[in-house]
Order: C-alpha cells, then sequence, then structure tokens
C-alpha cells in the first residue's frame, strides 16, 4: 500500500531529516537574509537531482513531477526564516549565531519538506501529477516572502490546484496533527502612534500639555473600537506593547511614542477599524490640546482554510495516523503570512504535534527555550507526502 511505503521511508530517511533540522538550527538566518539557507537547500535538492530555480531573492521553488500521466498539481509550502532570539536551550545544535534562533520551528518546516522531497523521488514511478516545493523566506518579516513570492509568479507555470503548509504546535503531543476549516488565523497590522503636547515641570502643569495624559486617553478609548464598535461575531484584537515616555518623575516630556497591533478576521471591519481608530486618536488628542501622528501599516490578511480542502486533508490525515490522532482547532489571533496563498487559492494549513510533556518539550514558539521532539520529523514528512499524492488522485 502506498501509505506503508511513504512509512517505510519516512522512518528510513529520519535521521537524515533530524541531521538537516540541527544543521539549520544551529546556523538561523533573520527574514530576507536566508542566504546560507537557500544554498543548504538548493544543495540537497541538488543531490536529489531536483532542478529549481530562485525567487524573492533567497526563496526557492522546485518542482517533482510523477511518472505517471496527470495535470494535477498541488504546493506544498516551508518557511525558512529564523527570529531575533537569544537561544538558552543547551543543546548540541543550539544557535551559533548570536542573537538569532530558529524559534518558530522553521528549520522543522524547511528540513521536513526536503524530506519530503526525497520520499517523492524514491516513489516517482508509482504517482501521477506534479508536486511543487516552496521555500519560502521572510515569513516573520512585513511585507511577507509569500506576498513577493507570489508577485513574482510561484502559483503559475503549473498553477496548483490547492496549496499546503504545516506548522510546528508545541501544545500538542508528538504524533498528532490539528486542523480547523475556514477562517483560522487572523490578519495583522502594525500601529505607530506618536503623540505631540508641551514638555515642562511636572511641579507646574497648567503651562504644558501633557502627552502622556493624553496618551492614556488613546489607549483607553482605543479599546472601545473593539468592546463597542466591533461586530461580537467578528473576532478583534487591539494591544499596545510598546510606550515610550521620555520625561522624568518632574519632567513631561514634549511628545510620547506607541506601537501596537490590530488583528482581525474580516477585510471591511479591518479597513473600517483603520480609520476609526486614526479618527478617535487623533479628535482626543485635539480635544485636549495637542496632535497625534496615528500611522497603520497593513500587514498579512486573515488566513481562511477552504472547506473541501481541509476536509479531503483532514480524511488524508486520519486515514494516515487514525482519527484519535487528528484533533479539532480553536481559531487563533496570531498571524501567519501563508494566509497570502490562502487568499488567492484553495489552501489548508494544518499543525504539527511537536511537544513532549515527558521530555520538557512544552515551550511556547517565539521563546528562548522552544524546542521540538524530533521523533515528530517522522509524521512531518511522511504525512505530507501522503497528503499531496492523495490530493493529486493517487
Amino acid at each position: 500500500m502506498l501509505k506503508d511505503k511513504i512509512t517505510l521511508l519516512a522512518n528510513q530517511i529520519h535521521s537524515d531529516v533530524v541531521a538537516n533540522r540541527r544543521h539549520l538550527h544551529a546556523n538561523p538566518e533573520l527574514s530576507f537574509h536566508e542566504y546560507e539557507t537557500s544554498a543548504y537547500v538548493a544543495q540537497k535538492l541538488d543531490e536529489l537531482g531536483i532542478e529549481y530555480k530562485k525567487m524573492a531573492n533567497t526563496g526557492l521553488v522546485a518542482l517533482i513531477k510523477g511518472a505517471k500521466q496527470s495535470d494535477s498539481v498541488v504546493a506544498l509550502r516551508a518557511d525558512m526564516d529564523a527570529l531575533p532570539i537569544v537561544e538558552a536551550n543547551d543543546v548540541v545544535y543550539k544557535s551559533k549565531n548570536p542573537g538569532v534562533m530558529h524559534a518558530c520551528g522553521h528549520d522543522v518546516h524547511t528540513s521536513s519538506l526536503l524530506g519530503t522531497a526525497k520520499i517523492l523521488t524514491e516513489l516517482q514511478n508509482e504517482f501521477g501529477g506534479t508536486v511543487k516545493l516552496i521555500f519560502q523566506p521572510a515569513e516573520e518579516k512585513l511585507p511577507g516572502g509569500a506576498s513577493m513570492m507570489i508577485k513574482e509568479g510561484v502559483l503559475e507555470n503549473p498553477k496548483p490546484d490547492a496549496v499546503v503548509g504545516q506548522h510546528v504546535m508545541p501544545l500538542i503531543e508528538t504524533g498528532k496533527v490539528g486542523f480547523r476549516s475556514g477562517k483560522y488565523m487572523a490578519s495583522t497590522d502594525e500601529i505607530y502612534v506618536t503623540v505631540h503636547g508641551k514638555g515642562g515641570h511636572g511641579a507646574q502643569p497648567q503651562q504644558n500639555i501633557d502627552p502622556v495624559v493624553i496618551t492614556s486617553h488613546i489607549i483607553i478609548a482605543l479599546q472601545q473600537i473593539v468592546s463597542r464598535v466591533a461586530d461580537p461575531k467578528t473576532p478583534s484584537v487591539l494591544s499596545f506593547g510598546k510606550v515610550i515616555a521620555n520625561g522624568a518623575t518632574n519632567v513631561i516630556p514634549n511628545e510620547v511614542y506607541l506601537e501596537g497591533t490590530f488583528r482581525t478576521m474580516d477585510e471591511d471591519w479591518r479597513a473600517k477599524a483603520h480609520e476609526k481608530m486614526k479618527k478617535m486618536a487623533e479628535g482626543i488628542a485635539e480635544a485636549m490640546g495637542g496632535s497625534c501622528d496615528f500611522n497603520i501599516v497593513r500587514g498579512y490578511p486573515f488566513l481562511i482554510n477552504e472547506e473541501v480542502l481541509t476536509a479531503d486533508v483532514r480524511a488524508y490525515a486520519e486515514d494516515y495516523l487514525g482519527k484519535e490522532n487528528v484533533l479539532d482547532l480553536d481559531i487563533w489571533m496570531a498571524a501567519e503570512d501563508f494566509a497570502y496563498y490562502s487568499q488567492v487559492s484553495d489552501a489548508c494549513f494544518y499543525r504539527l504535534g511537536t511537544g513532549n510533556v515527558s521530555r520538557g518539550i512544552t515551550s511556547s514558539v517565539h521563546t528562548p527555550t522552544f524546542d521540538v521532539d524530533e521523533d515528530s520529523l517522522r509524521l512531518s514528512t511522511g504525512l505530507m507526502t501522503y497528503i499531496a499524492l492523495k490530493q493529486l488522485g493517487n
């Protein structure tokens, strides 16, 4: 059976996938700077005899065509960039690049897709259709490598019928995967605000226009956009994580600087919220005698898993793993640039369990102690291969 062959191959190449993952983990590179990572992936594709071309500077796209006749095409995507985090793990594959770490599992995604490529080449005479491999840069930084690769034609020549991606999830135990159909992850926008006032001595507030007080009112008032203006059925999040008021105990500054994020799952509401936030902040500042520069940098759209495709892919996962190992996911207000693929193609983005409580592998992504149970690399390669071949009609 196809499933048995894939499982056997996934087990046989497991040590190679682990070695690739450890190499990538030890040599992380930030978004738009994945030069060595890209070269490493290219080397491995060369070793497999897989032709590829470069896109978006450090991205790669490759094709594997089955020997049997079929016009079906499925794309599989992995991201390659790391994060500006100092790794705290004491492991042999600890990051060698100071202040840079694969803290979101992109090393797993890339090594897994290379493993899937290896399995597909072994089975090339047994399937029909084309698998497009997308090794994408810069998921972690706007404007997102996905948007750049799409603009450069990654979803053309040939055009895939579906795009499938997987992402590590330490909250799910190794051996399990998670799915959600429909809207899954949020859009994300960056907010940058400067509130201008008139600084002076803290003992003479009547002579000043206090931007700290103005900013406080703006932060509180803007929360009403979420709590009183947004439709309660539409998930929305507004958070400010950076406030700089560079005064002193007795010094009121001339200005205050704010940074935050707005996230939702409705594009019409997203645009309206931008207008309302800007108008409210500027109005409050003016009413209190100051002024406000309110800038929103539009980020990734929301991610939607196409319902028919996701139902099919989930069924393949249940067949490969057993129903008891396929979980339901809730919506998640984090963002992913895979959303760009989901806005222009049928797409499915699922979660790969990488946690292991008994071994203490429980840290969340984007933390200095994030790691994965490498046993998950058997599943990450085998399941994606099975999904691809079943989706192609094999």
